[in-house]
Parts: structure tokens; C-alpha cells; sequence
């Protein structure tokens, strides 16, 4: 018979609303944000950081979910797609993934929104060489558009 589990306080700032919960030690913010909180726009991928499937704003900068302790969140602001969506700049990104076929299968959509979000939010796309947008947006990945679409949409939204 295992020992229960010890549990810890964790209070932060979710989409905008105060949450206070007791975790685990080991329960990881992406787990946190889907299973307990429910918000499930934000998806599990490959669980090290890589992909970017798992992408949150963190106190306004993207980081992996996946990569981090809930606790590690303690006193932050996470910000998931379901709220990013409703910032101008996620909209336009939205429209111009649409229209510049920026997405095929849809699995990676909210990671690549949300690191997309934090471009445009802090940089002139437009002025940006293409290597350099594939640079910031390298911690996010697509096995199915090729980028061209995304890169596109990008610059699109940016107009």
C-alpha cells in the first residue's frame, strides 16, 4: 500500500481568475492547466520540451508546460489559448491561419497561436526575414504544413 501523496498550496492568476489548489509536487503545470483546471486547448505532445504543443504564456512570456512544475507557477500569471484567443493580435493570427493555410491537422495550432501571439505582440513581422521568424518560433513544431503556411499567417496577421 503506497503513502498518500503530500500536497501542496499553489496560488496563482489563470486567464485572468485567482486559483488556489493543493498539488503534488511532481504534477506538471500542462497537467495542472488540463486535468484540474479543465482547459483542455492546451495539448500534451512530447512531454520534453519540445514541440511546443504545450505552449502557455508565463507572467506574459511562452514557455513549455510540459517542462514545468505547477508549483513553479506559485504567485505567476498563466495565460492559456483560451484567453490569448481573445486578444487582437491571437485573433488576426487566427484569420490569416485560416486563410494562408497555416494549419492541416490542428494538433499543434494552439501552441504555434500562442508562440505566434508573443511575436507579434513583440516584434515587427513585417521587417523580420523569414530565417529569423523560423528562428523565434523554433520551439514549436509541424509535421504537417512545412511552415510556409504558418510563416505566412504570420506576416499576415501582422499587416
Amino acid at each position: 500500500m503506497q503513502a498518500p501523496q503530500q500536497l501542496y498550496p499553489l496560488n496563482l492568476t489563470v486567464n485572468g481568475t485567482e486559483v488556489s489548489a493543493q498539488v503534488p509536487a511532481k504534477r506538471r503545470l500542462v497537467d495542472f492547466i488540463r486535468e484540474d483546471l479543465e482547459l483542455t486547448g492546451t495539448k500534451v505532445g512530447c512531454e520534453v520540451g519540445f514541440c511546443g504543443v504545450c505552449s502557455v504564456m508565463l507572467d506574459g512570456e511562452p514557455v513549455a508546460a510540459c517542462h514545468m512544475l505547477a508549483l513553479q507557477a506559485e504567485g505567476r500569471s498563466v495565460t492559456t489559448i483560451e484567453e490569448l484567443s481573445a486578444r487582437p493580435a491571437c485573433a488576426r493570427l487566427q484569420e490569416a491561419f485560416k486563410e494562408e493555410g497555416g494549419f492541416q491537422c490542428g494538433f499543434c495550432t494552439s501552441g504555434q497561436l500562442v508562440m505566434g501571439t508573443a511575436l507579434l505582440e513583440k516584434h515587427d513581422v513585417c521587417q523580420m526575414e523569414t530565417a529569423d521568424i523560423a528562428l523565434e518560433m523554433a520551439g514549436t513544431s509541424c509535421r504537417c504544413t512545412g511552415y510556409y503556411g504558418i510563416h505566412r499567417a504570420l506576416r499576415k496577421a501582422a499587416q
